[in-house]
């Protein structure tokens, strides 16, 4: 039995992994008040769904957070992108019908295959996460549920540009921290 022996880490990657996660720490702070607390100011549903809607951001900005920049404005594509499928079938089925169990699926299924028929197989499962939350918001909050697409697609809008501007900093963090050298 070969055991794998993890290595430890070099006081440069300790220095990126702290300097990162702090970074990270604070875009998502500053996602989740913009989204939860300043532009609730603009519109708000409830309270609850206020904190919803940070928490919802700071997924976003969590999930572009990549090891380099590159691969951050792909995660943020494929975020946009998911999220876009996702905005437009619950939008078209919440002004026209409530929350059912059977439509959670009938959508998520149908989310997932409109990404996979475009060339874009692994946003099926952004795309289901996406369909299923604004769905099930839309239940806990029915009145006027038609909104629940709106408000997620510009929570997630907020979050990815916060996102991809902490990711910017991260590389010039890095690549400060490494001597210049991209890393």
């Amino acid at each position: 039995m070969v055991r794998w022996k993890p290595r430890p880490p070099s006081r440069a990657e300790v220095k990126i992994g702290v300097l990162d996660s702090g970074l990270l720490a604070l875009a998502c702070l500053f996602t989740f008040w913009l989204v939860a607390d300043l532009l609730s100011r603009i519109h708000s549903v409830s309270s609850a769904d206020d904190l919803l809607g940070g928490m919802w951001a700071a997924i976003a900005t969590i999930f572009v957070s990549r090891v380099s920049y590159h691969e951050s404005i792909a995660a943020a594509l494929t975020r946009i992108s998911a999220t876009t499928v996702s905005f437009v079938f619950c939008l078209i089925y919440l002004i026209f019908l409530p929350f059912h169990a059977w439509a959670l699926a009938l959508l998520i299924g149908v989310s997932a295959l409109s990404v996979i028929l475009v060339g874009r197989p692994g946003d099926a499962i952004t795309a289901g996460i996406t369909t299923t939350v604004i769905l099930v918001v839309a239940a806990l909050s029915p009145h006027d549920a038609w909104q629940q697409p709106i408000l997620r697609l510009a929570d997630t809008v907020v979050g990815v540009a916060i996102g991809i501007a902490a990711a910017w900093i991260a590389s010039r963090v890095r690549r400060q921290v490494n001597g210049g050298r991209r890393g």
